[in-house]
């Protein structure tokens, strides 16, 4: 079973390992001050979110099953950084990082958006990051800035209506 809760301070070891499983997609981060300084913001700010294992057949292997760093800023909001640990891809734990931040960050109406690898990228096929957030419901918009590691990147929109009789008080 895979749970998702706000991150923690102690949990920077966790985004670390995490972020070197992608390094090779995104550029580097484990060793870069600026990376870390992100996620102590997003801790510190409660825009962290992480996954755990909490079933042993899937927590074989110690540390985080994925990270998710959210911009909760309406009416336009972030997905500043999303990853999944090697391991449990295809697991739905995405998914599940996915509608926690919506539920506990997004108020709507607004658009939540991503910038995720351009089409040509090697990453695009390989982490299947582009057709995660389509099955999602984003939409590929226009072309975005290379990544640090010089690779094509897209922005990615997701439309998201008002939500009656909710409130982030209420919810948060």
């Amino acid at each position: 079973m895979i749970t998702i809760r706000p991150a923690r301070e102690a949990d920077l070891d966790g985004f670390l390992t995490l972020a070197s499983e992608v390094e090779h997609w995104f550029g580097p981060m484990v060793h870069e001050p600026g990376f870390h300084r992100a996620v102590r913001a997003h801790i510190r700010d409660g825009a962290a979110l992480v996954a755990e294992a909490a079933d042993p057949a899937t927590a074989a292997e110690p540390g985080l099953a994925g990270g998710l760093l959210f911009g909760p800023e309406p009416p336009t909001y972030h997905v500043h950084w999303l990853v999944t640990a090697a391991r449990l891809r295809g697991a739905g734990v995405g998914r599940l990082l996915m509608a926690e931040a919506l539920r506990r960050y997004v108020t709507g109406p607004g658009t939540v958006e991503v910038i995720t690898f351009g089409p040509d990228h090697p990453g695009a096929v390989e982490s299947g990051a582009r057709v995660f957030y389509e099955r999602l419901g984003f939409r590929p918009g226009e072309p975005a800035d290379p990544g640090p590691e010089g690779g094509s990147r897209q922005l990615y929109r997701l439309d998201v209506p008002v939500r009656r009789g909710w409130t982030r008080a209420a919810h948060g």
